[in-house]
């Protein structure tokens, strides 16, 4: 492939369709909201597609910059298609936030966390007397980027597994797309967990079931598109092969961001983080959870 993306349904999309042995595909609209499923099944669909074995969801939702209304069908999609991955019962989840929240395309993850409601501190019995009733322990941790704390972030959150026990752990990060029209407009749900950094090619050690010991959900929105890949794009759109981009014309990868990555992150996260609440608090009102959490 001819283009760096994070998104299993753009991969799909560029594989010819004779070639599609070990992959499942289906597509539904829930209240306008498209939401393509992607099922990777055997070692031919990984080595066709580029991704582990796995369910992979893309949700198309309403321009985040577009729409202030958090309570909107994307939500509800969003919670419902989360539920599916998430193991049954209502043990611990653990919700970890990567990226680096001084720089703004990054910081998606920190930003859910400051928005998660936190419960695992909460005694049941200050649970019952606040009218919140039975409350799933979840907690929260933004484990920064490496250069900053000098450790990877599997390392940080796998300590973390080890202390606390979660029978699940959430993943929220930032993605790169192929192309800019899925932008701020798409989220990606997976049970295969996320390499931290690979959208901007800094590749970290892999968070996943097989390196944690327990399932991992990841969660991201696409916030950058690398700087060739969008070139390909533009030639392509105008009838020009990409092929015809030198590697060495752009050998000092460039990210491209929209330019309102401000709304787009505050938006995109609160959409996430109360995804995730109400997902994981089914017996509580998005708008209760709202009060708690602003």
């Amino acid at each position: 492939m001819n283009f760096r993306t994070d998104l299993a349904l753009e991969r799909k999309e560029y594989i010819d369709k004779h070639s599609l042995d070990g992959i499942i595909s289906h597509r539904k609209t829930v209240d306008g909201i498209t939401v393509d499923t992607i099922t990777v099944t055997d070692e031919r669909g990984e080595r066709t597609l580029g991704k582990p074995i796995g369910t992979y969801i893309t949700v198309e939702t309403v321009p985040f910059t577009n729409n202030s209304d958090l309570f909107s069908p994307s939500l509800y999609v969003l919670r419902d298609e989360l539920r599916s991955l998430l193991p049954e019962g209502r043990d611990c989840v653990l919700v970890a936030g990567l990226g680096n929240e001084d720089i703004t395309p990054d910081a998606l993850g920190p930003r859910c966390i400051s928005l998660l409601f936190a419960t695992r501190h909460i005694p049941d019995s200050l649970a019952e007397e606040t009218g919140l009733g039975s409350l799933r322990p979840v907690a929260g941790i933004v484990p920064g980027v490496l250069g900053k704390t000098g450790m990877e972030s599997s390392e940080i959150i796998s300590g973390v597994v080890k202390k606390i026990k979660p029978c699940a752990v959430i993943v929220v990060d930032a993605l790169a797309s192929r192309s800019t029209d899925r932008l701020g407009k798409t989220v990606q749900l997976c049970n295969t967990g996320i390499s931290p950094g690979s959208g901007v090619g800094n590749h970290r050690r892999k968070i996943s079931e097989e390196t944690l010991g327990v399932p991992v959900i990841g969660i991201g929105v696409p916030t950058v598109v690398d700087g060739r890949t969008l070139a390909c794009d533009i030639l392509e759109k105008a009838g020009i092969s990409g092929s015809l981009i030198n590697k060495e014309d752009l050998k000092d990868t460039m990210m491209v961001t929209p330019k309102e990555i401000d709304a787009l992150i505050e938006r995109a996260s609160r959409l996430i983080a109360m995804a995730i609440n109400t997902a994981l608090h089914p017996d509580i009102s998005g708008e209760e959870i709202l009060a708690v959490v602003s």
